[in-house]
């Protein structure tokens, strides 16, 4: 049985998590911008740094501009968030188009 903080806590849980899993399925057309219809370039070759306390390093991922046109977009660090571990940004194939989903943190349970 659930007691009424248990409960309340679920619902603050899911409040938080719910706007995050929606946020990735907008992709590229949620800023006006028409969505590729190729997939993207194979991901570039960069030097990947040394490791850094306290921060997870983000790799290289190609972006989809309004002159449609694809553009490399570098790595870079991300500062960790305890309790969390980085999904990094990825294009998916969604029913024939191209989607992108930018990278977020992940509750680690």
């Amino acid at each position: 049985m659930l007691s009424r903080r248990s409960l309340l806590g679920h619902l603050a849980t899911l409040a938080v998590a719910l706007p995050a899993a929606v946020l990735p399925l907008a992709g590229a057309e949620a800023q006006g911008v028409p969505a590729p219809r190729s997939a993207p370039p194979p991901p570039r070759r960069e030097p990947r740094p040394a490791p850094r306390r306290g921060y997870t390093w983000v790799p290289g991922h190609w972006n989809w501009t309004a002159r449609r046109n694809w553009v490399w977009e570098p790595g870079h660090w991300e500062e960790n968030r305890r309790g969390f571990t980085y999904a990094g940004p990825r294009w998916v194939l969604r029913r024939g188009q191209w989607v992108f989903e930018p990278g977020r943190w992940v509750r680690s349970w």
